[in-house]
């Protein structure tokens, strides 16, 4: 139900959207939109996709890192880590809040070898260095933004904060500590046990990648892959004909994505569409903005659709989990 409710909103915010705009201006910049840099853009999700898959394997702890809270007697394979990154993108086509990656953490369990609540909070460690890296290229691009109205002002104010409170998640471990300790004070208390298990894994994991040899080949991944993000958005702007400065792009880009974050929406379409043509006003007239958020929109939904045969086997593999009365 609540996913029928979030496509709802999706589609409302659409058709609010094309009914302000010209919608023969849309089919047209589609119809005079630059193929070579069209392809170029859209091919762009296969190295991101090994990028992002190669960068999952690193962060799975060798045998021996954490011996006494694992149980790791084989690395992820590549292959793997692969299907499983795709295998969530498709879930996260039709769950709520990008929960397809939290689900990942079931199939990590059983590829991985690793215990249930360490699986779950490297997932989230996973998202936490997606964040982190997009906050720190959007506080960049807001640094150097010339348009300095009080809006870009205040976004720039709440982006340096965020990244500062989620950089000390995960470099403090006290700080973490008085998180997890607020958390279960507002939370229900049949949580406070699963909180407690996801802290002593946050921890382990936290601790493991400060430990960890390739911690920083891990950090200079995922501010490269979140480069290649933003860049791939900006070279649908030359596919779509228009101009936008590239460090402009590098500030408003990441707004647009921090807006389809927001669990209002199906897979963030409309929010996110509609936070392009507000941002890009100054560079790309409405149509052109509209045409963006499709291209952007499919950025999720073709590692969603490639995704497909492989979600089946994990399926079946969290109903028998489910069936046994496994939990993370």
């Amino acid at each position: 139900m609540k996913r029928l409710l979030s496509l709802l909103v999706s589609l409302s915010i659409l058709a609010a959207i094309y009914w302000q705009i010209d919608a023969g201006g849309l089919v047209a910049v589609f119809q005079t939109c630059n193929l070579w840099w069209l392809a170029v853009s859209l091919s762009m999700v296969v190295p991101l996709t090994l990028l992002t898959a190669w960068r999952l394997q690193l962060l799975i702890p060798m045998p021996g890192l954490a011996a006494e809270t694992m149980n790791c007697s084989a690395a992820l394979s590549l292959a793997e880590a692969n299907r499983l990154i795709l295998a969530a993108c498709t879930l996260n086509m039709v769950l709520p809040s990008k929960m397809g990656d939290i689900v990942k953490a079931y199939f990590m369990r059983d590829r991985a070898n690793l215990d249930g609540a360490l699986a779950l909070s490297l997932v989230v460690f996973e998202k936490a260095c997606d964040l982190l890296s997009l906050l720190l290229w959007c506080a960049v691009g807001l640094t150097i933004y010339p348009q300095k109205g009080w809006l870009m002002a205040s976004l720039t104010l709440s982006v340096g904060g965020s990244l500062g409170l989620g950089l000390l998640l995960l470099g403090s471990r006290r700080f973490s500590q008085f998180g997890f300790r607020l958390a279960r004070s507002i939370l229900p208390q049949p949580l406070n046990a699963k909180l407690s298990r996801l802290q002593a894994s946050w921890d382990t994991t936290c601790s493991d990648f400060w430990r960890n040899p390739v911690r920083w080949q891990i950090t200079s991944l995922s501010l490269f892959i979140w480069f290649l993000h933003l860049l791939q958005i900006w070279f649908f702007i030359l596919a779509l004909n228009a101009s936008t400065p590239f460090l402009a792009n590098l500030a408003l880009a990441p707004l647009a994505i921090l807006a389809g974050l927001l669990p209002l929406t199906f897979a963030g379409v409309g929010t996110r569409d509609a936070a392009l043509i507000a941002f890009y006003q100054p560079f790309l007239n409405a149509p052109t903005a509209a045409a963006l958020g499709l291209l952007c929109t499919s950025r999720y939904l073709l590692p969603a659709i490639v995704g497909l045969p492989f979600l089946g086997h994990y399926l079946t593999l969290l109903r028998t989990f489910r069936k046994s009365g496994s939990r993370l």
